[in-house]
């Protein structure tokens, strides 16, 4: 395979999970009798770009689907994230109803709906349907397709040239990462600002996050890789924040290299600079994270089996993406993690892809009252643990399993 941002060989490899259903895929009650689609996960880096990515087995139409279960307003974290990001971004581009903003990946409209609570015209792209909808029902335009250069155009022409372009936690997740950044940079207006927010590759590497790891992110971005891809695409990255969302991410601001251009700020020399020193453009960085990901499935299964033999009962908070290849990796079934609970009805009712653990509303755990809630989108922990506070009024506790097995 060669890489999808330079075409340049895939020398260098990352780690190999082994075969998984894609994490999205959950499955209906009713196809429980049916074979799953197992395929691999393995990631590699290009020793050229430096570009971490999954190699090829699976299409995005068949991951971003018409049933695809995730949908960001079910955390109340991630709300007050968005509402936060309206605000500043008014703020520092003087936004006013004479803006137009364009999201892509709109999701179910968790953040455009500040942005039309605030009476400036907006637009969101999302390809799959049933989050689509659920954006619609806010009161939001959504155009539901992926996104590239021919897409841009098109909506150029019905005059959604953008000021303000948002893609929170979508970078990752697209193919063909060129024709995507390409689109924005037709999209943007000459004095227009885009914002791309990812897990970043530093945090990843450093707390051992392989469960982040699954067929629907493609890459896994440094600063160092993006600069690259956004200069290849028309575009110039002129400042870069740190956020804490998601165990560790970036937020990117880019603008059209043949507009309207602001300063580039400290911050972006800065962060280029701290990746180069950590070693992201070393082989021998990248050799931490298998043994990690080992050691932790190891510690899971020690766990898992010690609580079973103790009579003590475990089980799961969370559906999430992240929870899926971590309890494949390790093989957990049904007999050391129950069921699972999650605040999402789309979720409810359904097991999850590979393990078929059962996904139950969280009204279960009051009624089972667990030894132990495993909260698998660790990244969550003090919200979960706050929305779920009366566990320990009967001596439960909560348990992590990334970047070490905690029990808290």
């Amino acid at each position: 395979m060669n890489c999808r941002g330079c075409a340049a060989p895939l020398s260098l490899p990352l780690i190999d999970l082994g075969t998984s259903p894609p994490s999205n895929a959950y499955v209906h009650a009713d196809r429980l009798e049916q074979a799953e689609q197992w395929v691999p996960l393995k990631v590699a880096v290009c020793q050229q770009c430096w570009l971490v990515q999954t190699e090829d087995y699976t299409s995005a139409d068949s991951l971003f689907d018409a049933e695809y279960a995730y949908f960001s307003s079910f955390s109340s974290t991630w709300l007050a994230h968005a509402e936060c990001y309206v605000a500043e971004m008014v703020e520092r581009f003087g936004l006013t109803a004479d803006s137009r903003v364009v999201e892509i990946a709109a999701n179910d409209g968790y953040l455009l709906q500040y942005v039309a609570g605030r009476g400036i015209p907006c637009l969101g792209v999302e390809p799959t349907r049933s989050t689509a909808q659920a954006a619609r029902e806010k009161g939001l335009e959504i155009r539901e397709l992926f996104f590239g250069r021919d897409t841009a155009a098109q909506l150029k022409s019905d005059g959604w040239g953008a000021d303000l372009m948002a893609a929170n936690n979508v970078l990752a997740h697209v193919p063909d990462i060129n024709d995507f950044l390409g689109g924005f940079a037709t999209l943007l207006k000459p004095t227009g600002v885009a914002t791309f927010e990812f897990p970043q590759l530093l945090t990843l590497m450093a707390g051992a996050q392989f469960d982040t790891l699954y067929h629907e992110h493609y890459s896994y971005l440094s600063l160092t890789a993006v600069q690259t891809l956004c200069e290849r695409n028309g575009l110039e990255v002129f400042d870069v924040s740190q956020l804490t969302t998601h165990g560790g991410s970036l937020r990117v601001f880019v603008q059209r290299k043949d507009g309207q251009r602001r300063a580039v700020q400290p911050a972006v020399q800065q962060q280029l600079q701290a990746e180069l020193d950590a070693g992201v453009k070393t082989a021998e960085y990248y050799a931490t994270l298998a043994p990690a990901a080992e050691r932790i499935k190891h510690e899971l299964l020690r766990f898992l089996l010690q609580a079973k033999a103790d009579g003590k009962r475990v089980v799961g908070y969370g559906a999430a993406a992240k929870g899926n290849t971590l309890l494949n990796y390790a093989g957990v079934k049904p007999d050391l993690l129950a069921w699972v609970a999650d605040a999402n009805p789309h979720k409810q009712g359904k097991f999850l892809p590979g393990s078929r653990i059962p996904i139950v509303a969280p009204a279960q755990i009051d009624l089972e009252k667990p030894d132990y809630v495993l909260v698998l989108p660790w990244n969550l922990l003090h919200e979960v643990s706050q929305q779920l506070a009366q566990v320990r009024q009967w001596d439960g506790r909560f348990v992590i399993a990334v970047p070490e097995l905690s029990v808290l």
